[in-house]
């Protein structure tokens, strides 16, 4: 920097003097005090949130729903003011019991009451297409209309390319890629005649980057297949009103990843090194990804992927 610019002496002020310009401490304390409108400030104190995100009005769906990150995805609905939710799972028993769960959790310290939920779990088996398409049918016979389908049930099985038996990877396929195909149909033949709604692929990053150390080739390849499905059924109902978006998680420490690292302490750590925030994801960590594409906050929005992965897909 050019010594020019402080050729000129600054003038210069006594600390004494300086000190005896500057008002007692007491008295500048008392001017900040006093801007302080305390009824404003209480005002403020109370939450406020974009009234788009809110689900209040919306009938939601979420297949795969029972446990895990589906399940995460319906309390983050209820939290976010649904009240008319489908829980899908392959057991109806277990359906309907993560219904009863969920209505209860989200009347404690709530001035909601259970009668205020109609939460339901209706048994699927997402691969058979005709056993979709019966899911939807007791759902709009239930609610009248569906606003808002999750497509969240897949499966994950390590085993290398040459020892992978084709039986398994066919019905990864089923679950994973079909699954995701004929939920997202469905949900379209319902929501086109109503005026349209939002469907949400549930992806992974392993659809952008090949994870190590595990062999996964089949998953992979089939969450690409969905990220990749999205976009395409973004494009052809796009003019119908019927959004359709991708929603690809990292690592995340579900119950059963929780059991599965429990035995193996050095796989975590290798998953959290290569994870550029150095940590898995917790599954609340997908709340808001999930609320944002199935609300209306994001009416503009289709055909796009939003990652949620700690930064993983960038290294």
């Amino acid at each position: 920097m050019s010594s020019r610019l402080f050729s000129k002496p600054l003038p210069t002020v006594s600390r004494s003097l300086a000190l005896a310009r500057r008002p007692p401490r007491h008295v500048v304390l008392a001017r900040a005090e006093s801007t302080i409108n305390t009824a404003v400030a209480a005002k403020a104190r109370v939450l406020k949130t974009l009234p788009e995100f809110s689900m209040a009005n919306k009938v939601c769906m979420v297949t795969g729903a029972a446990r895990g990150l589906g399940n995460e995805f319906c309390r983050a609905f209820i939290q976010s003011g649904c009240t008319n939710l489908a829980i899908l799972d392959l057991k109806e028993e277990e359906a309907a019991e993560a219904a009863q769960e969920l209505v209860k959790a989200s009347c404690v310290d709530s001035d909601m009451e259970p009668g205020d939920y109609n939460v339901i779990g209706i048994g699927c088996d997402v691969s058979s297409e005709l056993s979709v398409q019966q899911a939807f049918r007791r759902v709009m016979d239930t609610y009248g209309r569906i606003d808002s389908v999750v497509a969240s049930a897949g499966i994950v099985e390590n085993y290398s390319a040459f020892d992978y038996p084709f039986d398994r990877i066919k019905r990864l396929y089923d679950i994973n890629v079909h699954g995701a195909f004929f939920t997202a149909r469905e949900a379209a033949r319902n929501m086109i005649p109503q005026g349209g709604g939002s469907i949400t692929l549930v992806a992974s990053m392993s659809a952008n980057i090949v994870n190590i150390p595990q062999p996964q080739t089949p998953y992979n390849a089939a969450k690409a297949a969905v990220k990749h499905m999205a976009a395409s059924l973004a494009v052809e109902w796009a003019k119908k009103g019927v959004r359709v978006n991708c929603l690809s998680p990292g690592y995340m420490l579900t119950k059963l990843t929780k059991t599965i690292l429990a035995h193996d302490q050095e796989l975590k750590k290798t998953w959290e090194s290569l994870t550029p925030m150095g940590r898995m994801g917790d599954p609340e960590d997908l709340a808001g990804a999930v609320v944002f594409l199935s609300s209306d906050a994001s009416r503009f929005m289709t055909g796009s992927e939003i990652r949620v992965d700690g930064g993983y897909c960038i290294i």
